[in-house]
Parts: structure tokens; C-alpha cells; sequence
């Protein structure tokens, strides 16, 4: 990768991840149009950036993240993302062979915007409006939702929002509980994708050009995701999905088009 393919993926990871539209939908197409979504290290950097993103979400939220006196927020965390964690492994094959797929990228991000066209309106009584409430139950449930995620344009975030609406979350409540539910999610995934290379194919985080990449990623994604971050919960309790669920129908028609024609593959 170069210098200039790291940091646009970089900058669209950062945009992305926490958004309703699909970071790994978003990087996969990038890298395809780039011609360099075949190179192995593509693929591990897709993932391993994510950790700049992560870190947005520590720095932010800090203060709620860190409650040391509330066990509980630990625990729910823990049991929302056993889901992920369970399946993520058992069909981790399967899920790395969909992310070269930018016809299955293109269909989940149409299916994705019609449901956010009519979120708002399927979920008008929310009951939780504190951290405090989400029962375990409530925690687990959302977190089996965030495992629609594994298929590529679905978007994790997406998943878990209307996994905690659909529970009775408010849409800011929600929003929250999905960044923080990403922390243990992604660095997990992170972990695992980093891990695995390191026994399959360890010249990929030998050769010092992808160190610096891998840095220079992180960090551009990392300053990238606060400001989307912030962005996004104003937009959100102002305006809800609606915008958003029309950009996924866009983009995916522009995208099913494209592979349709031949001209994306």
C-alpha cells in the first residue's frame, strides 16, 4: 500500500465506523477501485485500523468508560459481545471470503437503507434512556443483533442501534452503547486478524514499510472518528436515520450497477 491508498482508507474507516453506513463495505470497494483489495496486507490493514477508531471512543467517552464502581457496565459489555465472539470464530472462513465481495457489499447496503428509511417510525416508545437500565437480557439480545455485521455493508453500528432500539433503547442511548460495545468487538477482531497473521504469513509485520502504514493509518483514523463521533450523536437526536438510510440506497444502487456492468468486480 501506499502512502496515499493508507490514508484514504484510513480517512473512510474513521468516517464510517461508527456511522450507520459500513466501514468494511466503505474500505471494500475503496480497495477494489484501487486495484488493492486482492494484497494480503490490504486485508489486514482494513482490519488493524480500527484500533485508531477504538481509541476515539476511550478518549471521548472516557469518563463513561471507565465507571470503576459499576461492575455491571463491564459485565453487560461482556455478555453483549459474546455473540460476536462465538460466531466470529466458528465461521471466521466464510466471513473472510465475503469481504471480497462487492455484489454481497452492494445488496446489504440496500437492504440496510430501506430499514433505516422506517426506523424511526418502527420504534416512536423507547422506555431506556440510561446505561443503568439495560438489563443483561437487553445486552445480549443487542449483541446477537451486531452479529448481522459479519456480512460486509451491513455496518456493525448499524446492527447494534437497531438492536438497542428494537430493546427499547432512546437513539442517543443506543448510539452510545454500540461505540462502546465496538471496544471490546474490534479489538477482538483486531486481535485475532493480527495473531493470525503473525503465524501465517509474519513478513507482513516484519517489513518496517507496513509498520509505518499500519501507524500512520491508525492515527489518521483515530482523529478522523472523534470528529465523526461527535458529529454523528447531534445529527442523530436532531434528525434520526432517515438521511443516512437514503445514502445506503444511493450508493448501493450506484455499487449493484457497477458490478452488474462488470466494472467492479
Amino acid at each position: 500500500m501506499t502512502l496515499f491508498e493508507t490514508v484514504v482508507i484510513a480517512i473512510i474507516e474513521g468516517v464510517t465506523e461508527f456511522l450507520p453506513i459500513s466501514s468494511t463495505g466503505h474500505m471494500i470497494i475503496a480497495s477494489s477501485l484501487m486495484n488493492i483489495a486482492a494484497d494480503p496486507f490490504t486485508k489486514l490493514f482494513e482490519i488493524a485500523v480500527q484500533l485508531g477508531a477504538i481509541l476515539s471512543v476511550l478518549v471521548l467517552y472516557w469518563k463513561k468508560f471507565f465507571p470503576l464502581n459499576k461492575i455491571s457496565f463491564y459485565i453487560k459489555l461482556v455478555v453483549a459481545v459474546i455473540p460476536a465472539l462465538v460466531l466470529g470464530f466458528v465461521f471466521s472462513k466464510k466471513i473472510d471470503a465475503l469481504l471480497e465481495s462487492p455484489l454481497t457489499v452492494s445488496i446489504t447496503m440496500l437492504a440496510g437503507g430501506f430499514i433505516l428509511l422506517f426506523i424511526d417510525k418502527l420504534f416512536q416508545q423507547p422506555a431506556v434512556d440510561k446505561e443503568e437500565n439495560i438489563s443483561l437480557a437487553k445486552a445480549f439480545t443487542i449483541g446477537i443483533w451486531q452479529c448481522l455485521a459479519m456480512i460486509p455493508g451491513t455496518s456493525r453500528s448499524a446492527a447494534s442501534i437497531i438492536g438497542g432500539m428494537q430493546q427499547k433503547l432512546t437513539r442517543s442511548l443506543a448510539a452510545e452503547f454500540s461505540f462502546f460495545l465496538a471496544i471490546p468487538t474490534m479489538a477482538a477482531a483486531t486481535g485475532y486478524k493480527l495473531l493470525k497473521a503473525w503465524k501465517e504469513t509474519p513478513e507482513l509485520l516484519k517489513d518496517k514499510q507496513n509498520l509505518l502504514m499500519l501507524g500512520i493509518g491508525n492515527i489518521v483514523a483515530f482523529v478522523v472518528a472523534m470528529l465523526a463521533i461527535k458529529f454523528f450523536i447531534g445529527f442523530l437526536q436532531k434528525h434520526g436515520f432517515r438521511l443516512f438510510g437514503w445514502y445506503r440506497v444511493i450508493v448501493g444502487a450506484v455499487l449493484l450497477t457497477l458490478v452488474l456492468t462488470g466494472y467492479l468486480k
